[in-house]
């Protein structure tokens, strides 16, 4: 697939199993706002199917939960749902869930500018 390509003006779409670099797959996923979960997985697109209630969301609300409960109760701990985590130039997940520790007490991770981990 041609890296940004344009077809009648507009970029071409995000889809599962396109080869991409991480800035190409930032701008096709910003350009689709109804796309509601898209990760980069070694310069791969994966895009998610619907979430089903029993074997997904109930367990994934109670994970949630659990986490919560756990970063209340740990100082400077922090939990982030379905944040994008830029790991490096080819790839690009977004967790179900994560525990991010605070710098002070020796977390590795940082926030970027625009809000990425």
């Amino acid at each position: 697939m041609a890296v940004g390509r344009l077809i009648a003006g507009k970029s071409l779409p995000l889809e599962n199993g396109d080869r991409l670099s991480r800035s190409e797959f930032e701008r096709r996923y910003t350009a689709m706002p109804h796309i509601k979960k898209a990760e980069l997985i070694e310069g791969v697109v994966y895009m998610a199917s619907p979430v089903r209630f029993e074997s997904h969301g109930e367990p994934h609300s109670l994970v949630i939960t659990w986490l919560g409960v756990y970063c209340a109760a740990t100082p400077r701990v922090r939990l982030a749902d379905n944040a994008t985590v830029r790991l490096d130039t080819d790839n690009e997940p977004q967790p179900d869930a994560l525990l991010r520790l605070d710098e002070t007490i020796g977390g590795q991770s940082r926030i970027s500018d625009d809000g990425y981990i």
